[in-house]
């Protein structure tokens, strides 16, 4: 499951632009069925600066401990906390429900330069 209307990472981030001027990052289906059950988020703060590429946070799963990639520089604008009682959102739900922080970009043009649908269901396929 690949949603069109996304970007993503070859670290198996999404992220969807909002309109606003913000964007939305979470793990994609393939990523949450690599590590299986997750049973701990550990996200940054609402006004901490990431840069792209760097690791913004962890997911813990019955399997292993997995970073999380900044997809684009920027500020965090608001992060998850019901992942905090209901981690395994993101399991049901990755693009939905389980998402994990929004990011006001710092070049919003940066997510242009993400893969479209296509070039992620070829990395993952392949």
């Amino acid at each position: 499951m690949i949603p069109e209307d996304l970007r993503y990472t070859a670290e198996h981030e999404w992220v969807a632009v909002d309109g606003s001027g913000n964007v939305r990052v979470g793990i994609t289906q393939f990523a949450q069925d690599a590590l299986g059950d997750i049973v701990y988020v550990q996200l940054p703060e609402v006004g901490a600066e990431v840069v792209a590429g760097d690791s913004m946070g962890e997911v813990e799963s019955t399997k292993s401990v997995s970073e999380i990639y900044a997809p684009l520089s920027g500020t965090v604008s608001a992060r998850n906390d019901q992942l905090a009682d209901a981690p395994e959102s993101i399991n049901t739900d990755p693009y939905g429900s389980g998402w994990l922080v929004e990011l006001t970009p710092a070049d919003p043009a940066a997510v242009d330069a993400l893969l479209t649908a296509d070039a992620y269901r070829g990395l993952t396929e392949s």
